[in-house]
């Protein structure tokens, strides 16, 4: 099958009602994001941050997947599909998406504070001070935080090097580690950017097509277009 990957952003997220923090000029439902998403932020004051993420967990407890979510999981059906995520929720796992890579981390997920690779899943539930990994330091949200190594940039490279179909959705690539992604893209494949603002870029890669529209109705159109074809 043809290898599509799918570049996701707050944009579709959004979509489903949770808020992105570039809404707001640096603030996250009222919060400083420095003060919530910044190692910094977690060694002054861990309560504010915990807090910060029980909150995100529970508002994604009732949140649901949207048209996007939905549609981008219907390629699956004809095409080999990878979703690579800027997006820390699980909705495109609950969309029915069975291969998805977290750029910046998951919300359901908490991990050692003090060996990265102690992962846990926690699903929706909180996490307090006091809750600890097995070598015994605090747990904290599985999130990359601003100033933090984003691991999977390089397996998401990989995968884009092998892309025969590229589409990025509901980002506006300002995000430059994410944005760079579309440069490990064979030059010569289609992409198409679905967005309602077209992207500020230095230059267009060969073969895109822009599709000025939300995700909620701009990925349902191509994945019927591409769902046709194949």
């Amino acid at each position: 099958m043809k290898k599509i990957v799918v570049l996701t952003g707050a944009g579709v997220s959004a979509e489903s009602g949770l808020s992105t923090f570039r809404d707001a000029g640096g603030l996250w439902e009222g919060y400083d994001v420095m003060e919530v998403a910044s190692p910094e932020g977690w060694a002054r004051n861990r309560e504010l941050v915990l807090k910060f993420y029980n909150e995100r967990r529970s508002q994604l407890r009732t949140a649901q997947p949207n048209a996007a979510h939905l549609a981008i999981a219907s390629l699956e059906t004809k095409y080999d599909v990878t979703v690579i995520t800027q997006n820390v929720d699980d909705l495109h796992e609950r969309a029915g998406s069975t291969n998805v890579v977290h750029l910046h981390g998951e919300l359901v997920k908490a991990r050692s504070s003090l060996d990265d690779n102690l992962v846990y899943d926690i699903g929706y539930e909180e996490i307090k001070t006091g809750d600890k990994c097995s070598k015994g330091s605090q747990l904290r949200p599985h999130i990359v935080w601003f100033g933090e190594m984003v691991p999977m940039i390089e397996t998401a490279a990989e995968i884009c090097e092998e892309a025969e179909l590229f589409i990025v959705v509901g980002t506006s690539l300002v995000v430059y580690l994410a944005a760079s992604l579309v440069e490990y893209t064979p030059a010569f494949i289609p992409k198409y950017i679905i967005d309602p603002v077209t992207p500020d870029m230095l230059y267009s890669p060969d073969n895109t097509i822009f599709i000025e529209e939300k995700a909620g109705t701009g990925m349902p159109k191509l994945a019927e277009e591409l769902l046709s074809k194949n």
